[in-house]
């Protein structure tokens, strides 16, 4: 591994022809240039088409016999992390990830000094990578250089996706050799709050005391909730696949595909849907992964493998690594990249249930079976 700040996909660390274009005219996305060639935030405002849902925090619920208990301000997450990536049984690499356990260190966020500040990311591109790439250095950029952050957190994470997206559009008008579609996961961590932003078909599973809290959710064309959306924006639904073409219903880029995207929307949405959370002493580690991972494991499944490598070896690069190879064992058919982000200093402990109390009683007619059992043996 490359240090605790990290872009990575094998030894690709931003693209295979250097860093990301990065055009710098007046138009390019929501940016201008200043006098030392440094891009600065620009202030309007990012027009959103109408049909785009509005994206909030979603509540999470906690089931399944444990009790949370709610730890307040007294919890500060220590934060470690690790990635392993693979190109598994793909021709060529399109997974990209950002591994960034220092916010401050690596972007100057004096106002986020005094917490844990931590930003990670996976991007899956499809048509070729350019449009990983090109999320994963601009993505973050967009965020931290909105001047109100971090006071509007959800609100600016949302926006970045959206400038992310339209600044890639104009990148592939000025080169069609950009052009291609990624989708994309981000998870930031301010404090105690975790902020999951995502757009198709990557995942991020928290692990809460060994139960695992699906803090995204898959953007599958055939899912009701993005069907009725695609279908409602004139695109359609075949096979599984958004106009027969995609198999994710949200991704960036994308933009040379008829019918997918346009200036004033389109059924292939950029809009990421946000899950946040209170971090608690419960929160043992997150996993984020590309689909490549989550097509051979279950949310359940991987926290319980993961858990295990952890109460090992506690490094969660090792267990990224883990994580990675037995998909590959499970004959995982894509690329895999895998971002693990513990939340402790110490391995994750063994969770011990209680032992039910089963009162045994026997019936009469049990009682007369057994008598006449032993009454045989008798005999």
């Amino acid at each position: 591994m490359k240090g605790n700040d990290e872009f990575g996909c094998l030894d690709n660390p931003i693209t295979s022809e250097g860093k990301p274009p990065n055009p710098r005219t007046p138009s390019f996305g929501q940016q201008s240039p200043t006098t030392d060639g440094v891009l600065k935030p620009c202030k309007k405002s990012l027009v959103r088409h109408l049909s785009l849902v509005k994206s909030k925090a979603l509540d999470i619920a906690i089931g399944n016999g444990y009790e949370v208990e709610n730890c307040g301000a007294e919890f500060t997450p220590i934060i470690r992390s690790g990635a392993w990536a693979d190109i598994g049984f793909r021709t060529r690499m399109e997974d990209v990830y950002l591994r960034i356990d220092d916010f401050t260190h690596d972007y100057g966020l004096k106002k986020c000094a005094d917490v844990p500040n931590a930003f990670y990311g996976v991007f899956d591109g499809h048509g070729g990578k350019h449009a990983a790439d090109f999320a994963c250095y601009h993505l973050p950029r967009f965020i931290v250089e909105d001047q109100n952050f971090p006071e509007e957190v959800e609100r600016i994470v949302a926006s970045a996706f959206l400038q992310t997206d339209t600044a890639f559009a104009e990148a592939c008008a000025l080169d069609s050799a950009l052009a291609s579609g990624a989708t994309a996961l981000t998870a930031l961590v301010l404090g105690r709050m975790l902020v999951v932003a995502n757009v198709g078909d990557c995942r991020a599973v928290l692990c809460r005391r060994g139960k695992a809290i699906e803090m995204s959710r898959d953007h599958k064309p055939n899912c009701n909730r993005e069907r009725k959306r695609i279908e409602a924006l004139g695109g359609s639904v075949y096979d599984g696949y958004l106009n027969g073409q995609l198999n994710v219903a949200r991704a960036l880029g994308d933009w040379h595909i008829e019918g997918m995207k346009d200036a004033n929307g389109g059924p292939l949405s950029a809009e990421p849907e946000l899950m946040t959370a209170d971090l608690t002493e419960e929160d043992e580690f997150l996993i984020i992964g590309c689909d490549g991972l989550w097509d051979v494991f279950r949310s359940q499944n991987a926290v319980d493998f993961a858990r295990r490598r952890l109460q090992e070896h506690n490094d969660p690069a090792m267990c990224s690594k883990d994580l990675v190879d037995e998909a590959l064992k499970r004959k995982s058919e894509d690329n895999l990249t895998v971002v693990v982000v513990c939340f402790q200093s110490n391995p994750p402990p063994n969770l011990v249930a209680p032992r039910a109390r089963v009162r045994r009683s026997f019936s009469a007619e049990g009682l007369r079976e057994l008598q006449s059992l032993l009454d045989g043996l008798g005999n």
